[in-house]
């Protein structure tokens, strides 16, 4: 790929997109041109980029002529359609949809675990489940050291997951409740503010969502573990960005949360915030808007054998999605 790459953001005006942009800038992407494309409705709508105004262009059939490397995020349809064009034009695409994560013949990539992978893509490669992606930041390192066999987890997404339109719905209904007026919904099949709702992505025949089903089938891809098993409730919560999951993990070798903390604490992209004396553990609030994930609550599992629970939060926008996928941009550079 060139040095300086021409590269475009589809989807540039949705949550994820502008976090692309940010990402490219702040991480100082060797970015040689940089198109922005979105549907017909955003055409025209200034971002700002390096202290430049672009203005967005309509996704058309032909856009990727020139371009060397595509960020997308903007939904599966659109990555469906115009992903392969994209590489019919020779180039790069980057997708954050679910459409080819589980194709065999696309990489599906999370750098700080298999970045290898990249090399023997075909024009495209995967950005994982965001969920999945934060939950293997702590995951793969104690798989590396101890193997993991299975793990039951529970997630408390954000609503940033669902989108920029999800967002407004809960500071909406959070002022509509502080001034009891009627909460009025479009995004959720129920009120989100106050509330929780164990109901992530469609239900399949199993009573199962598609979302909880990702962390096993995305994770045994990633981590090159076919055997992995994970139970999974996926839980959305009145949180405006970063999600978190809390784990229980039982491994093929005995592990103690001593080993576990040395092993976790030499991760790359994973802090490790845990002093529960002095009230410290992962928290979304304050992870919000930081590359880094963050993993604490560390202890021995006491209903598992060689079992270990831990709790891991990290910026569903970021590392979930934008951090991500410009990392394995700067894979591909490499």
């Amino acid at each position: 790929m060139n040095r300086n790459p021409h590269v475009a953001v589809v989807g540039a005006t949705g949550a994820v997109g502008i976090e692309m942009i940010k990402t490219l800038e702040r991480r100082n992407f060797p970015v040689g041109k940089l198109t922005l494309l979105a549907s017909a409705r955003s055409v025209g709508k200034p971002l700002t980029y390096r202290g430049q105004t672009l203005s967005v262009q309509e996704l058309k059939r032909d856009s990727f002529q020139g371009i060397d490397l595509a960020l997308f995020s903007a939904g599966g349809s659109i990555s469906k359609e115009f992903a392969p064009l994209a590489v019919q034009d020779g180039c790069v695409v980057v997708d954050n949809s679910s459409v080819f994560r589980m194709d065999a013949n696309v990489p599906l990539v999370v750098p700080e675990v298999n970045a290898e992978d990249v090399k023997w893509h075909q024009g495209i490669i995967a950005n994982p489940n965001c969920t999945t992606a934060i939950t293997l930041l702590a995951l793969y390192p104690l798989h590396h050291a101890f193997f993991v066999k299975r793990i039951f987890a529970s997630s408390y997404q954000a609503v940033s997951g669902t989108g920029a339109k999800a967002i407004e719905e809960l500071k909406r209904q959070v002022r509509q409740v502080v001034l009891s007026e009627t909460v009025s919904r479009e995004v959720y099949p129920h009120q989100i503010a106050f509330n929780v709702l164990p109901h992530v992505d469609s239900f399949l025949p199993t009573g199962y969502t598609k979302e909880e089903m990702k962390m096993e089938n995305e994770g045994r891809k990633i981590m090159h573990h076919p055997t992995f098993k994970a139970s999974v409730t996926c839980v959305r919560v009145p949180v405006y960005r970063a999600h978190s999951v809390a784990v229980s993990a039982e491994f093929e070798k005995p592990v103690t949360v001593e080993a576990a903390r040395e092993v976790l604490r030499r991760a790359p992209g994973l802090d490790v915030i845990d002093d529960p004396a002095k009230c410290e553990y992962p928290l979304p609030l304050y992870l919000a808007e930081k590359d880094n994930c963050a993993v604490g609550r560390l202890r021995k599992d006491c209903a598992l054998d060689n079992g270990l629970c831990f709790w891991v939060s990290g910026d569903q926008l970021l590392k979930g999605a934008a951090l991500n996928a410009v990392q394995i941009a700067e894979e591909l550079l490499k």
